[in-house]
């Protein structure tokens, strides 16, 4: 098998594990077996612990500048901090499809604040697509579902921009990083960082899980969204995006709310509306024009 196959397989594998943990969260946390930050200290402190155990053996290292020390802590707040509570927190109250398509909005904004940052000229296809995404963004904030409080659908949609607006400054802010540093080093610093910073505002909801309530598959489903749904996704991620590049790799997201949606169907019983369907090809090609590339002419 080739590193470019096996590139391809690590991103499918990296997709198909953000989207299953779209099923687990809401399993474990609509049977009040956790609560959403409990949850996600859990998740953050195992792929920290075991990002070390990676560094531990591994023979790439170098010594952290004193400059960059201050782009980690960016990167962990909006990675960590910002990005994880929103998306778990935003994940429980509202639905698991409308999660995985309004996450799909985080590519058209990569290319947004890259052109600010970058100062990028943008074209006409850039801006339609960012037209077009949000409109599918609107179309799922907006309309008006007959199961679940509303409210809560709403809150839950807007910590899910939430999420994919910091994600978005992470992954600006990252790339710099891991052209400096070894991906494995940039990612233990992130993580560990990050872990310190949620640890006050999780603590309170990770005391008060009630661990005789559990059983073996309670435990392996925290585990699936642990290990798999955080740690490999993450690391197969970096192996992708240094075979195959940026670009190709950010073309998997695509194939994430397919996977999320056909796992919400079948294991959490939430409908494919036609709302949903308007709303994920809105984003779709919004996605599609806003990352097109044109030719000079």
């Amino acid at each position: 098998m080739t590193t470019k196959t096996k590139a391809h397989l690590a991103l499918l594998a990296t997709n198909i594990f953000f989207a299953l943990n779209f099923t687990t969260v809401k399993y474990l946390l609509n049977g009040g077996y956790l609560k959403p930050f409990g949850l996600n200290l859990i998740r953050v402190a195992v792929t920290s612990i075991l990002l070390w155990v990676l560094y531990i053996f591994n023979t790439e290292k170098k010594r952290i500048q004193r400059k960059d020390w201050t782009k980690f802590l960016m990167c962990a707040v909006a990675g960590i901090a910002i990005n994880q509570l929103a998306f778990i927190k935003g994940l429980s109250l509202t639905y698991s499809i409308h999660a995985s398509l309004l996450l799909l909005i985080t590519p058209i904004l990569i290319t947004f604040i890259a052109a600010w940052i970058l100062k990028e000229r943008l074209n006409n296809n850039k801006l339609i697509g960012l037209a077009l995404g949000i409109g599918g963004a609107l179309v799922l904030i907006l309309a008006k579902d007959r199961s679940g409080n509303p409210g809560d659908v709403l809150i839950g949609d807007l910590l899910i921009i939430l999420n994919a607006v910091s994600y978005t400054f992470y992954f600006v802010l990252v790339k710099p990083l891991m052209l400096e540093y070894n991906p494995i080093t940039v990612l233990r610093n992130v993580f560990t960082i990050g872990f310190f910073i949620i640890l006050p505002f999780c603590w309170n909801e990770f005391s008060q899980i009630n661990w005789v309530n559990y059983s073996s598959k309670e435990y392996f489903t925290l585990g699936m969204i642990a290990i798999p749904g955080t740690f490999c996704a993450y690391l197969f991620n970096i192996y992708g995006i240094k075979n195959l590049g940026a670009a190709i790799s950010g073309n998997y997201i695509y194939t994430q709310p397919l996977f999320a949606a056909a796992l919400a169907i079948g294991f959490l019983g939430e409908a494919l509306s036609t709302y949903k369907i308007l709303a994920g090809l809105l984003i779709f090609t919004g996605v599609f024009l806003a990352n097109k590339q044109t030719k000079n002419v």
